[in-house]
């Protein structure tokens, strides 16, 4: 149920927002505006909402946004899939908080200069023109959303998303793709992409922000939502509706869970972990 301080909050956003479209000089709009805030969130805060979506699947928070009044909304392009499944323990699913990035096509130039050092030319992009600058800020349940463009090119890769799995993200979500597939796929290390690619970031796209808003298959992401991904896509949780979206998504996996439970037994079928 909506409180006052809820209606509160969404007015004081809206005045905010009003505010900065009416406060926006000629000058600062040449520079670049930004009016989509981000909004920090504590280790405390996103370990509670992770808490409240623990366990629940794309169709439970789905079916929770339309209670909320949300209906079709959040809900990636289909073609946005798992690199690989797991169905005994369903450990290519993602339940996180969004960490965002854009990368977007290079318009310098995308060779050496001739006599250049190719290993130099690589690594002034890897470490400055498109670099990971963003993963000192990865946390415990972090799903890492890129928003990505470029011909062919593979940000993604078998070295560097095991290295953001072991700092703690949960997993990777993209509108574009990856390279090592058959090596992430051993790796286990849940993964959502459109396309598989095999160029490498040099000479092909730029970092552009972090922790802004993106679009992933045709979903705002805003940092903080929360991301959930299994078999059936992924789906972008508000963060301001996130709490009731999951309370009123849990009645709906314990009440199927029930229903199948019992459709199990009485086919005595062996229960597995779908219903337990």
């Amino acid at each position: 149920m909506k409180t006052y301080s809820h209606y509160l909050l969404f007015a004081l956003f809206l005045s905010g927002r009003f505010l900065m479209a009416q406060n926006a000089d000629e000058a600062a709009l040449s520079r670049g505006v930004n009016f989509i805030p981000t909004i920090e969130y504590s280790d405390a805060e996103n370990q509670e909402i992770l808490d409240l979506f623990k366990g629940l699947r794309v169709a439970d928070v789905s079916d929770g946004m339309d209670r909320v009044g949300l209906v079709n909304t959040g809900l990636a392009d289909p073609e946005i899939l798992p690199l690989w499944k797991d169905t005994e323990t369903y450990s290519h699913r993602i339940i996180g908080v969004a960490l965002t990035v854009r990368y977007v096509p290079t318009q310098l130039k995308n060779r050496p200069e001739p006599g250049e050092d190719f290993s130099e030319w690589e690594s002034t992009w890897y470490n400055i023109l498109s670099s990971e600058t963003w993963t000192q800020i990865i946390r415990n349940g972090t799903v890492i959303v890129i928003d990505d463009a470029g011909p062919d090119v593979g940000s993604i890769g078998s070295f560097n998303i095991l290295a953001w799995f072991k700092a703690g993200a949960a997993g990777v979500v993209t509108d574009a793709g990856s390279r090592d597939t058959d090596e992430i796929t051993a790796e286990k290390v849940p993964l959502y992409l459109r396309s598989r690619t095999r160029g490498i970031r040099p000479g092909r796209n730029e970092l552009e922000s972090v922790n802004r808003p993106v679009v992933i298959g045709g979903v705002l992401v805003r940092p903080g939502d929360i991301v959930v991904a299994d078999g059936d896509g992924v789906i972008v949780v508000p963060r301001k509706v996130a709490k009731d979206v999951a309370l009123a998504a849990r009645k709906i996996l314990n009440a199927d869970k029930a229903g199948r439970k019992n459709l199990y037994e009485s086919m005595q079928r062996p229960l597995d972990k779908s219903v337990e």
